[in-house]
């Protein structure tokens, strides 16, 4: 016990001295990550960087249920997408997924958005749909993001 020594006779001496502070933390690393941003960098500047610089990257809300199901999609195919979380105000930043051939008029979401190689794919069901029509892994594999 830190404060307490067992002196002869049984008596305890109490040490009222306040411990050694711990050393400080080591300072934060100066080199940057791709993740990383420049305070003066614009939301849209900053999002474009980040779909220029991964391979398969995903755009979301936090705790995105859509986001949760697209992950585990690409991680059975071998693919650990990039998953940013955008606040509600950057959201509006993202570039606007391409529209669906069923339904022009149809209101686009913004995210979830999945972008493969630069482009965007959209959200959830362009996923499943690139899937199921076999279109995926080939597309995957041209990024460089799947090895087969």
């Amino acid at each position: 016990m830190q404060g307490l020594r067992r002196c002869s006779n049984d008596a305890v001496h109490l040490d009222l001295t306040p411990p050694s502070p711990p050393p400080p933390p080591p300072p934060p690393p100066t080199s940057s990550t791709s993740l990383s941003f420049d305070a003066v960098e614009s939301a849209e500047t900053r999002i474009q960087r980040l779909i220029s610089e991964h391979p398969v990257i995903i755009f979301s809300r936090s705790s995105c249920c859509m986001c949760h199901v697209m992950k585990k999609l690409l991680a059975t195919i071998g693919v650990h997408p990039t998953v940013i979380e955008l606040d509600d105000h950057e959201i509006s930043a993202l570039p606007l997924p391409p529209p669906s051939h069923d339904n022009d008029d149809a209101p686009r979401n913004l995210a979830p958005a999945l972008f493969i190689g630069g482009t965007c794919v959209g959200g959830l069901e362009s996923l499943v749909a690139l899937h199921l029509s076999g279109h995926l892994v080939p597309k995957l594999v041209e990024v460089g993001a799947l090895w087969v």
